[in-house]
């Protein structure tokens, strides 16, 4: 009941703009904010079931939002500003965004509402509808945490036949002057790729710095007790959660990689090793999609390494594309290509999802470490996501928007703006091309290439069939076999279609049957 008071108390008065904080925009110079008024304006903030429940999602990720949106609602509150914010755990909570906003309305009777644009699509139709059934005028603002709107990556992509990641991320470095020398780029290169595949030696990273892990403070424990009572079922651990949940930790974490993990980041960027989730990776995604850093900021920072000579250009410019070019292309392609886009299925896939997903129970050793660590912290590395997980369901079969959900479900950093088109384009190749050139497949070798999972597994990334073959490998040719109408359409393709053309019809069989005995033996 005190906690219905001391939310109705805030209700009173002449109210102009209801401005709706939605929990992926935890920050205070977010532009729903600019020119707001504490006399004339209130800030609404809802923790509702439905953002935890319309995909199953982790105990990690569930944690980091509720968190970070609870710190954020007391900091503004510790500025002056009046707020409307519903827990949870509120006795009176209605479940859903739409139906907390429409409440929220007919007890404020604001003129207007105001939003900065959502991630999600679902979100943005959601709060439309209700604005129109109050007619209330929704101010929708530009989310100011990009280096570009949708308005500028429409422009780029009218009237091309295909979308690269390459020529947009080279607009933007030519428009916001980053790593730049006047019109060209440092270093005489747009793309340092080339010295950014290293793996691991025999010996295995050496002297990693330790992740920025947070111990949770008496708000984020509040948090995780109401996670394992409300959402127990749901899957993952929350016994080593440690992700920043404040700008200050935040700004933290950021300072950190910087100094201690950015100089590698480039060289080892592609590397796998069992054991080691973290190895020297940035984890500034969640806070970067919280918005409780800003992109800018972080680019900088990486610039700034640079030309203080504390990081070579190959890994600044690697570690800058990944934010100032993929995560720009991926939200471009997202709000161009919504609503259809996540219906989308290139290659017919129509396979179940593995339940081992979720229990990471599986003997493939590469897959087992992913998982588990996915389940343990809500976070794998992009390659770990690309060529462990996701080749694994492209290479299974698995109907695309499975796949997508169980991202969506699972990753601290998971908002659906850059979770989709990073699954259903880049992994799955659902879109048919539009985001990836060519659909990234390959046998067991690379991943024994890339870690040293292949050492203590019991499957041989060399064979194809026969009781040690690696699934990857004999799943990778049925790949071929089965799509190779279609790939001999892609001439990126014609090497690997040109190693499927050696082998003969016996080998084919051979390899068809080993594929669907696999298949039937997970599901």
């Amino acid at each position: 009941m005190a906690k219905t008071k001391r939310r109705q108390a805030s209700l009173t008065g002449s109210i102009r703009h209801l401005v709706i904080m939605l929990g992926d925009q935890l920050d205070q110079e977010s532009s729903a904010l600019e020119g707001f008024d504490p006399l004339q304006d209130l800030i609404w903030m809802a923790e509702v079931a439905e953002e935890s429940t319309h995909v199953w999602s982790a105990k990690q990720r569930i944690t980091v939002f509720l968190s970070a949106m609870r710190h954020f609602a007391d900091h503004l509150r510790g500025q002056g500003l009046p707020m409307h914010y519903t827990r949870l755990d509120d006795a009176d909570n209605l479940g859903t965004l739409t139906l907390e906003v429409d409440r929220a309305i007919k007890q404020v009777k604001p003129a207007g509402l105001v939003l900065t644009a959502p991630g999600d699509w679902r979100v943005l139709q959601s709060i439309r509808a209700i604005a129109a059934q109050h007619q209330l005028p929704l101010e929708l603002r530009d989310d100011t945490h990009f280096f570009s709107t949708l308005r500028d990556f429409a422009a780029h992509a009218k009237d091309r036949k295909q979308l690269r990641l390459e020529y947009w991320y080279r607009e933007l470095r030519h428009k916001n002057g980053i790593l730049m020398e006047g019109s060209k780029p440092v270093g005489g290169q747009w793309n340092f790729d080339a010295d950014n595949r290293e793996s691991f030696g025999k010996a295995g990273p050496q002297n990693v710095p330790p992740p920025t892990r947070f111990e949770p403070d008496i708000t984020t424990q509040e948090v995780i007790d109401l996670v394992n009572t409300r959402f127990a079922s749901h899957p993952g651990t929350l016994i080593s959660f440690g992700w920043p949940v404040t700008r200050i930790q935040a700004l933290q974490a950021l300072q950190t990689f910087i100094s201690e993990r950015l100089p590698l980041f480039g060289q080892y960027e592609d590397a796998i090793w069992a054991g080691e989730a973290w190895l020297y990776h940035s984890h500034l995604s969640s806070a970067l999609n919280l918005k409780l850093l800003n992109a800018r900021e972080v680019v900088q920072a990486a610039e700034d390494a640079w030309r203080s000579g504390h990081a070579p250009l190959a890994a600044v410019e690697g570690f800058v594309r990944q934010i100032l070019g993929w995560r720009e292309f991926v939200r471009g392609v997202y709000w161009t290509q919504m609503p259809d886009y996540v219906e989308r299925n290139a290659l017919n896939a129509q396979g179940d999802l593995p339940a081992w997903y979720w229990t990471g129970e599986t003997e493939m050793a590469c897959l087992k470490d992913a998982i588990g660590q996915t389940l343990e912290h809500g976070y794998s590395h992009h390659i770990q996501r690309l060529m462990v997980t996701g080749l694994y369901a492209l290479l299974f079969g698995v109907k695309p928007q499975a796949v997508h959900a169980w991202y969506l479900s699972v990753y601290v950093d998971a908002v659906e703006w850059v979770e989709l088109p990073n699954t259903l384009g880049m992994s799955q190749f659902a879109d048919g091309g539009l985001m990836a050139s060519k659909p990234y497949v390959a046998t067991g070798k690379y991943i024994q290439r890339m870690s040293n999972h292949c050492k203590g597994c019991k499957y041989d990334p060399a064979q194809s069939t026969g009781d040690n073959a690696c699934p990857y490998t004999t799943l990778y040719w049925d790949f071929l076999i089965r799509h190779e109408v279609l790939l001999k359409k892609n001439p990126r393709m014609a090497m690997q279609l040109k190693n499927l053309a050696r082998l003969d019809l016996p080998a084919r069989v051979a390899i068809e049957s080993q594929a669907t005995a696999h298949r039937n033996a997970q599901l």
